[in-house]
């Protein structure tokens, strides 16, 4: 061990309770990674584990004065790397930071530590008749801690937009160990920049969320449900696009290619006609005699686009059975081989172009793709199937990937969505933004991290 690296160990024992620090090998191993895949990852120098704001502080006042980099963590359930450990690093780890602090249910608000499930949260503020509505399909393993780093979507997203749209405020611990808050309680406040928002999506690197004040709305009501089966995926594409157009705004409008429906009819026998070419499930959660009246319009609306089939649910379990189906498709995936899960948004008149193209890459490299994804915003999931210990198709899979990034460019749109750049998407953020983007960029991380240890070498 350098001089160096005991030093820091020092400072951390001296700073720390002892249960915080954890430097066993083993122990640190599933620290090391996310989800991703293809994303280099180091060994830790220690895993903190900090139970409030002050433990974070002291972390990185330490790191701080020795030069060290650190990696925050939530749940570790990112898909572009972004929590990845880097050699000789602190990784702080945020799991023990997971209580719900305050709901307010007057001025509609609640108050939370980052280690809190996003799951967790939603049941907490459902229970005083409040909704929390950004609902990532990982919501049961997904830390909100983790959301705001990449400014998750959801399901719901259509109607009610992503993480950022209910932050309030945060505090956030800065690279000097210095305690920000941000934001505000009150539903209006426009003093000075917004920096709230400068730090949802920042992915670890401008600081460490350590609690959040999220915005919520009154409970939702009771949805209507609806399924619309095409004969392939490109006319379900434009059955979309119509919806979208057609003045009603869903409270979630899904998609699930061939592919994607047949994994999950294998894995959890669903029911889904073999012969099915995609499938769209929408709700409405207007609520009463109006919500069905949306479903039914959007059910014309489908069907006038091509649809083989269109099935309204007749009670909230067979509607339950249809999301499950679409929350399932990444694990169905999985059975099949390794699975590399893509985040790519394009405009929704773009879809069916996106949808073909997709297509064609699959053929080009010999891999099937599953497509899934928010077909309401435009931002669908291809998932590369492949065999992860064979090295050719392993590169064939990653280029592959790359293809569907760049084609969401060409097509006007972003390379994520919802995930992340992190490691994964880091040579594809200079395209999207250009030259000046990426200055500014780098100066504000310079502006707050000047010694560059927060999440080094993420995002870009």
């Amino acid at each position: 061990m350098s001089d160096r690296a005991a030093a820091v160990l020092s400072a951390l024992a001296e700073r720390l309770p002892g249960d915080c620090v954890i430097t066993d090998p083993d122990l640190m191993e599933s620290y090391r990674v996310d989800r991703a895949m293809f994303c280099a990852a180091g060994t830790p120098l220690a895993v903190v584990l900090p139970r409030e704001t002050a433990q974070v502080s002291a972390v990185l006042e330490v790191a701080s004065e020795h030069a060290v980099p650190v990696v925050p963590q939530g749940a570790r359930s990112g898909l572009s790397g972004a929590a990845n450990a880097i050699e000789g690093c602190l990784v702080v780890g945020l799991e023990r930071m997971a209580e719900v602090r305050h709901i307010d249910v007057a001025n509609r608000y609640v108050v939370t530590q980052p280690g809190v499930m996003n799951a967790e949260l939603s049941r907490a503020v459902e229970a005083e008749g409040l909704f929390y509505p950004p609902d990532p399909s990982s919501w049961e393993f997904c830390s909100i801690g983790g959301n705001l780093s990449t400014n998750s979507g959801g399901l719901c997203c259509v109607k009610y937009g992503v993480t950022t749209d209910y932050v309030l405020g945060l505090e956030v611990v800065l690279a000097s160990g210095e305690v920000l808050r941000t934001g505000r309680r009150t539903v209006k406040g426009v003093a000075g920049y917004d920096l709230t928002k400068l730090f949802v999506g920042s992915e670890g690197t401008l600081g460490i969320i350590t609690e959040a004040t999220l915005s919520l709305r009154p409970a939702a009501q009771r949805p209507e449900t609806l399924a619309a089966t095409f004969d392939d995926a490109e006319r379900a594409a434009e059955g979309v696009s119509a919806v979208v157009g057609c003045g009603i705004v869903p409270s979630l409008l899904e998609f699930m290619d061939r592919t994607s429906v047949q994994a999950v009819n294998d894995a959890f026998k669903l029911g889904f006609d073999p012969e099915v070419g995609a499938v769209v499930i929408a709700q409405s959660d207007a609520g009463g005699s109006h919500g069905r009246e949306e479903v039914d319009h959007i059910a014309k609306v489908l069907a006038d686009s091509g649809a083989t089939q269109v099935v309204v649910a007749d009670d909230p379990a067979e509607g339950e059975l249809l999301l499950k189906a679409r929350r399932e498709v990444l694990t169905a995936f999985e059975r099949l081989g390794t699975t590399l899960i893509d985040d790519v948004c394009v405009p929704r008149d773009a879809l069916g172009a996106l949808v073909k193209g997709i297509d064609a890459i699959a053929a080009e490299h010999d891999l099937v793709i599953g497509v899934v994804g928010h077909a309401g915003d435009g931002n669908f999931h291809p998932t590369v199937v492949f065999d992860g210990q064979d090295e050719d198709e392993s590169r064939r899979a990653k280029q592959a990937f790359d293809d569907v990034m760049t084609l969401g460019l060409d097509l006007g749109g972003t390379i994520t969505g919802e995930h992340g750049v992190g490691v994964l998407k880091r040579d594809l953020l200079a395209r999207e933004v250009g030259d000046l983007g990426m200055r500014v960029h780098r100066d504000i991380k310079h502006a707050l991290d000047p010694h560059d240890i927060l999440n080094p070498g993420k995002v870009f």
